[in-house]
């Protein structure tokens, strides 16, 4: 524990995963003055590697302390060389194969991750999961298909572009794995959605109109959570960063306006 103007030092812990066959590096930062006896909210989070970069609990502890959110837990997943296939859709690996070992992280986080936090920490229900690039379309497929475990999910420059088929093999916009998921699934109650990018996410312009392929593909993911019932602004919020590249300053920038959210009273 620490004092009522101190940061809470960030923990390092292994965990051995069977559903991913290896060892799971685990980045923990406790909420500021932690009780155990005290409930948290969790956000979750993918690439607890880049913590760093993110000033992750730099500004996680500055908006407790300045009673912007409320004290909560975070954690975050270390990805490895295996990145490219533990994270993905778990329905569906792309068109390269890309994306085969995503169950696997689902089950790992869902199965193994949130038991190991619950013997250390008590956790409210409704937690909230978020990613960066590929982390964030993780992040947003694991929410989505296990609504009874998650409230909300957030996505910074979320790779939505991930796809059946290549550019140059006939890929059309139904190609779109995450998408297509969305489409052909019923609708999940009680869920929220937060969608970030930034204006320089990108120089991809694949049908040329103007707008960047990362901005395209995120607003028609928005269109096809909103054709299920959900509501811009209400249910699915959007931030566009003026400038913002996809890197993890950029995301750093982003992350106050996206704790607010996720901290915030659910509108369901």
């Amino acid at each position: 524990m620490t004092g009522s103007h101190e940061s809470v030092l960030q923990i390092t812990k292994n965990l051995f995963s069977l559903s991913l066959e290896r060892e799971v590096v685990i980045s923990i930062i406790p909420p500021i003055n932690f009780n155990p006896d005290m409930a948290y909210k969790l956000v979750l989070f993918n690439d607890g590697q880049d913590f760093d970069r993110l000033r992750m609990e730099a500004i996680a502890g500055e908006m407790q302390l300045a009673n912007e959110v409320p004290p909560m837990l975070i954690v975050g997943i270390h990805a490895n060389d295996e990145r490219i296939f533990e994270y993905g859709v778990a329905a569906e690996a792309d068109y390269a194969g890309r994306g085969n070992k995503a169950g696997r992280t689902t089950s790992f986080v869902v199965n193994e991750l949130l038991p190991s936090l619950l013997t250390d920490y008590r956790i409210q229900e409704g937690i909230v999961y978020a990613g960066f690039s590929l982390g964030g379309l993780m992040a947003l497929d694991a929410v989505w298909n296990n609504p009874e475990t998650f409230s909300k999910a957030g996505v910074f420059s979320g790779s939505l572009w991930w796809r059946r088929t290549a550019l140059n093999d006939g890929y059309q916009h139904y190609d779109r794995i995450m998408h297509a998921h969305i489409a052909s699934s019923a609708r999940k109650n009680g869920l929220g959605f937060w969608f970030q990018c930034g204006s320089l996410d990108e120089y991809d312009d694949r049908d040329g109109d103007g707008v960047i392929d990362s901005i395209q593909d995120t607003l028609e993911c928005i269109a096809e959570l909103e054709k299920k019932g959900y509501v811009w602004n209400r249910d699915v919020f959007y931030t566009e960063i003026e400038m913002g590249e996809h890197n993890p300053e950029t995301w750093s920038a982003a992350l106050p306006a996206f704790f607010k959210w996720a901290l915030a009273e659910s509108q369901h």
